[in-house]
């Protein structure tokens, strides 16, 4: 009974995203995907920039981190670690000087990026590159700039995904994302994605859309 019922769950849920995708959405996630494509045959220190918006999202709101990123550009590759920090409280970040230490000691690769990405290949194993690497990069962390430089092979799970499937009835709503807690809701969302005929980066910005009313990075 249990199994019929998530089944059932699901398939409302399966439906939502089949109707977004009837109607404007669609676009927009289209294009959004387009940019993707886009920033994926930039330069290095492109995609680094990208990375220092994914390590600002950490535990604190997207659209907000787009507006600081927006303002630091180049600052990410330059600013001392004090002028990024305070630059960083200035904008409104949360924690400023975590960010600003992280992300300076991530400029060590800030040139290599593309060489790294290409060489491992895989979604995954970039993402498991970049966890072990890359200080304040966790899973979500390192899956949402892979997302944003093209990649469509792996989940991002935020709490804002989470939250969603649990509205649904799809999972209960874990206390912490492990590592291994999040691969396996990253199966289900793989799963969901093939029976939609989406790729993973797809179905995120809908679902992303259906629990915040917006398609962002």
């Amino acid at each position: 009974m249990r199994k019929t019922e998530n089944a059932s769950k699901l398939d409302e849920l399966l439906e939502a995203v089949k109707r977004l995708r009837r109607s404007h959405v669609r676009q927009l996630v289209e294009a959004r995907i387009r940019e993707f494509k886009a920033l994926s045959k930039k330069p290095s220190s492109e995609l680094f920039k990208e990375l220092c918006f994914c390590i600002l999202t950490a535990n604190f709101n997207a659209e907000r981190s787009i507006r600081i990123q927006e303002a630091i550009g180049d600052g990410f590759l330059t600013l001392p670690e004090s002028e990024l920090a305070e630059r960083l409280r200035s904008l409104g970040h949360r924690y400023p000087h975590a960010r600003a230490r992280y992300i300076v000691e991530a400029r060590r690769y800030a040139y290599a990026l593309r060489r790294l990405v290409e060489k491992l290949g895989s979604g995954s194993a970039v993402r498991e590159w970049l966890v072990e690497n890359i200080r304040g990069v966790g899973y979500k962390e390192a899956s949402h700039f892979l997302r944003n430089i093209g990649f469509t092979d792996v989940a991002i799970v935020d709490f804002h995904i989470v939250d969603l499937l649990t509205k649904y009835g799809v999972l209960s709503r874990p206390k912490t994302l492990t590592r291994k807690r999040y691969l396996a809701i990253e199966q289900l969302l793989r799963e969901m994605a093939e029976r939609l005929s989406l790729n993973l980066a797809e179905l995120d910005l809908y679902l992303w859309y259906l629990e915040t009313g917006k398609v962002l990075k």
